[in-house]
């Protein structure tokens, strides 16, 4: 679900269980760019959809937002900046892995940061996306 905002910003929810709540989109695309708020795995309950598997969810939270992008005429192609938040250290390789898959080709600026925890606490990934067109 998309909408146009103010200023001609593209405003584009996934239908995720805060978006409403809290007030935010899952991304705003503005001209070139677009970026894509903080994903993670959470099915309608809030809860992962993938509990004690990283992988499962950097991947699944991915997908959400290269979903975003679609939304906005991007691909992962076009993808400039990604930040990963993990739970617990010992989850960094498989979502390092994950991102090398996925954007091994294209070799974004990439943060991968230790957090204390997410919003609910079967959540153990979350990701951000920057994206330019043609990049």
């Amino acid at each position: 679900m998309s909408r146009q905002g103010p200023g001609g910003r593209l405003r584009i929810g996934s239908g995720g269980p805060w978006e409403a709540s809290v007030g935010y989109s899952r991304a705003i695309a503005a001209g070139d760019r677009c970026l894509v708020s903080g994903t993670t795995d959470a099915g309608p309950d809030g809860r992962s959809l993938h509990p004690g598997d990283p992988g499962a969810q950097v991947r699944a939270a991915f997908a959400i937002a290269a979903s975003a992008l679609a939304a906005a005429g991007m691909t992962l192609d076009d993808v400039v900046r990604t930040r990963m938040y993990v739970t617990d250290r010992a989850h960094a390789a498989a979502v390092a892995a994950v991102h090398g898959e996925l954007f091994g080709a294209v070799r974004p600026a990439a943060t991968l940061v230790i957090v204390a925890g997410l919003i609910d606490p079967t959540l153990l990934v979350e990701v951000e996306l920057e994206a330019v067109r043609g990049a």
